[in-house]
């Protein structure tokens, strides 16, 4: 049996993902030969969609001049190509059992521009946990956030670094373990920790003394701003509505196909792509493991406000 808690956009589940239910909506996608392939994993993810839906006055303003906005944008574009040598752009995070995505998101994004406009020499991990656990003013935890509260955060009061479960290199790394397909241990809902207001044992700085800030934030709107704005400056947060199908996603490129809402869920989008076909795509980063998609990351069809992913999009500049 199966109980799901709705709370202000948020979808919560409590047990193991229906293993029946989805091998017959992979079997009616997969039978469509659509854009994508699907398959079932044994992980839950109806719990880890925890964008919540901004108001007016949440809204971040919206960036409309580019340097280059008469410049032709190439076919195919990836950050990680362009900045090889900045390791948070081919970084999959993982965010455990925690309605945390608007907070990984923003994090993995600020610490792509952190990277990218110094040069590619500061490799700083921005940390997710500390947006979690601290940003009272960017959402509820666990329980759901708003990425433009995040960098409005980092211009304000600074965050400090924060790597992956376990990771003794950073200040306050993240707090609940890797939840791979078939770790059935991941399948309770986990509350929100407290907020740490010191590095952990053995770090050499203080927290303050880690922090990095933010020189600005904004939104961008429509494909080719979006497009403009990673060209020009890195990576950004996207916002994306989620349907039972993309719990399916295994390759290709992702456009909803079956299934019901589940919520909003916050990604980080690094680039864009054409297929021989002609098939217009974005190149997107996901925080649920390597085990999902491909190897963490997913393509979604691209020109048409797939899913909303192009009616806006959040990020800021770092302060250097």
């Amino acid at each position: 049996m199966k109980f799901i808690l709705f709370i202000l956009g948020l979808s919560l589940s409590f047990s193991l993902v229906d293993i029946e239910k989805h091998q017959k909506m992979v079997n009616f996608i997969n039978k469509l030969r659509t854009t994508w392939k699907a398959k079932v994993y044994e992980r839950d993810i109806t719990n880890l969609v925890g964008t919540r839906h901004e108001t007016e006055k949440m809204k971040l303003p919206e960036k409309k001049a580019f340097t280059n906005s008469n410049a032709d944008l190439p076919t195919n574009y990836d950050l990680r190509e362009a900045y090889p040598q900045c390791e948070t752009l081919r970084e999959i995070r993982d965010q455990s059992t925690c309605g945390a995505c608007w907070a990984f998101s923003s994090a993995e994004v600020m610490s792509d521009r952190l990277c990218i406009h110094s040069g590619q020499k500061i490799q700083t991990r921005v940390s997710a946990a500390h947006l979690t656990t601290c940003c009272t003013s960017c959402g509820d935890g666990c329980f759901g956030g708003y990425p433009s509260s995040c960098f409005d955060y980092w211009k304000r009061y600074g965050i400090p670094s924060g790597g992956l479960y376990g990771d003794t290199t950073t200040c306050v790394p993240y707090f609940f373990p890797p939840c791979n397909d078939h770790m059935h241990e991941c399948t309770d809902y986990q509350s929100t920790p407290e907020c740490e207001t010191k590095c952990q044992e053995g770090y050499p700085k203080s927290l303050e003394e880690d922090k990095t800030y933010g020189k600005s934030s904004y939104s961008v709107r429509g494909e080719e701003n979006i497009k403009k704005e990673i060209y020009e400056n890195g990576s950004v947060v996207g916002t994306l509505t989620v349907y039972e199908d993309f719990a399916d996603y295994s390759s290709g490129i992702y456009q909803h196909v079956t299934g019901s809402y589940l919520g909003l869920h916050a990604i980080k989008i690094i680039g864009w792509g054409e297929t021989e076909d002609g098939i217009k795509y974005w190149i997107i980063a996901n925080s649920w493991n390597e085990t999902w998609g491909e190897k963490g990351f997913f393509r979604l069809l691209r020109g048409v406000n797939e899913c909303g992913i192009e009616s806006s999009a959040e990020t800021g500049m770092p302060k250097l």
